[in-house]
């Protein structure tokens, strides 16, 4: 659970993240058929308020789980120092 500064309001319920990796990756777990729009547009949107660069979305509900995965990235990728 990571609380969120929004051009200073403290928003009061809290964003529940299925995952985040070392403050710079989010990962929502489905299982659904398939991924809906809202599904990615609220990734993006935990991704912008929290200013993580990646995202990925994994779907359970499959034989093939490398084939159920979506990587996304937003501006904040960009600015990442290349090492």
């Amino acid at each position: 659970m990571k609380l969120v500064d929004y051009y200073d309001l403290q928003l009061e319920n809290p964003l529940r993240l299925d995952l985040l990796v070392n403050d710079c990756i989010i990962v929502e777990l489905k299982t659904v058929e398939k991924f809906h729009p809202i599904d990615e547009a609220k990734l993006m949107t935990y991704m912008k308020l929290l200013s993580i660069p990646q995202g990925l979305l994994i779907n359970f509900n499959s034989t093939n789980i490398t084939k159920s995965t979506k990587p996304l990235v937003n501006e904040y990728f960009f600015r990442l120092a290349d090492e």
